[in-house]
C-alpha cells in the first residue's frame, strides 16, 4: 500500500521549504530573494476575502466560453475577450482605471467581470465584490428615516476598497437617496482614481425601443435614467466601455 502524503508536508513550497525566500544567482552571484509563493498566498487570502459568489470563484478568461457555430457572434464576443484580457494585463497602467460591461441579460458580463478582477487579485490588488442590490439592501436596512442617516459600514467599503467589482449596476432603485448615494461612491471613485469594475443590464443610449402599446412605443429604462446623469457621466470618465454583442444567454449555452 502506498504511503499517504502528510497534508501539512504537502503544503511546504519546495522552492524555499516555507522560509518565503530563495537563493537567486546572478552573475555568479547567490542573493535572498523573495519566493513566488508569497505573492501566491496573498493572492489567495485577498480572493477569500474578495466575496466573489461562489458561483464565480473560477472564472476565468481561459474558462470563458466564446460560440463556435456562430461567426459573427465568435467574432464580436472574442473581441470583447481580448480587450477585457487586455486592461486586466495593462492594469495599472491604463488610461482609465475602470471598466464598464455593458449588455443584456445572460452575455457573460459577470464572468468576464470577476475574470478581470482576479486577474488583478494575481497582481496583488485588493478588491471586493458587490451585488448593486445587495450593497443598497445593506445599506437600506440600517437607514433610519427619522434621522436620515444609514449604516456606513457598506457605504464605507465600496468608497474605501482598492477595487471595486459592482455587478447589475442599476438593477433596482429603491428611493431618491439610492441615486445620491450611488452618484457619491461612483463620483468618490473617479475622483480619487480608485477603480471600478462594473456591470449593467440597462442600455447605455436613451430611446432603446423595447415595445408597443398599440402604436405608441415604450422604451427601455437607460444607465442615465436610473443612477443619474452625473453618475453616468462619471463612469465614462473614468471606465473603458465595453458593450456586449447580442449572444444566446451564456448561462444557459455554458450549461
Amino acid at each position: 500500500m502506498s504511503e499517504i502524503a502528510n497534508p501539512a508536508e504537502q503544503s511546504v513550497c519546495p522552492k524555499c521549504g516555507g522560509s518565503g525566500w530563495k537563493i537567486i544567482e546572478r552573475d555568479g552571484i547567490s542573493a535572498a530573494g523573495q519566493c513566488e509563493c508569497i505573492a501566491a498566498g496573498r493572492a489567495q487570502r485577498i480572493e477569500e476575502k474578495s466575496q466573489i459568489p461562489p458561483i464565480y470563484v473560477n472564472a476565468s478568461f481561459e474558462n470563458f466560453r466564446v460560440p463556435q457555430d456562430n461567426p459573427t457572434a465568435n467574432r464580436e464576443l472574442g473581441n470583447v475577450l481580448t480587450t477585457v484580457k487586455t486592461f486586466a494585463r495593462e492594469f495599472p497602467l491604463t488610461t482609465k482605471p475602470g471598466l464598464l460591461l455593458v449588455g443584456d441579460p445572460g452575455t457573460g458580463k459577470t464572468h468576464l467581470a470577476v475574470a478581470a478582477a482576479r486577474a488583478l487579485i494575481a497582481k496583488g490588488f485588493d478588491v471586493l465584490f458587490f451585488d448593486y442590490q445587495e450593497l443598497f439592501e445593506r445599506i437600506r436596512s440600517g437607514y433610519d428615516e427619522t434621522s436620515g442617516t444609514s449604516n456606513r459600514e457598506a457605504y464605507r467599503q465600496a468608497l474605501d476598497a482598492e477595487v471595486l467589482l459592482l455587478d447589475d449596476l442599476g438593477a433596482h432603485r429603491y428611493k431618491e437617496w439610492v441615486e445620491d448615494t450611488i452618484n457619491s461612491i461612483i463620483t468618490y471613485r473617479c475622483n480619487n482614481r480608485k477603480p471600478l469594475i462594473a456591470t449593467t443590464n440597462l442600455h447605455d443610449e436613451d430611446r432603446v425601443p423595447d415595445y408597443k402599446v398599440g402604436t405608441t412605443v415604450v422604451y427601455k429604462k437607460s444607465l442615465a435614467e436610473v443612477i443619474g446623469l452625473r453618475a453616468r457621466s462619471r463612469l465614462h470618465e473614468m471606465c473603458k466601455v465595453v458593450k456586449m454583442p447580442a449572444v444566446e444567454d451564456y448561462r444557459l449555452k455554458k450549461r
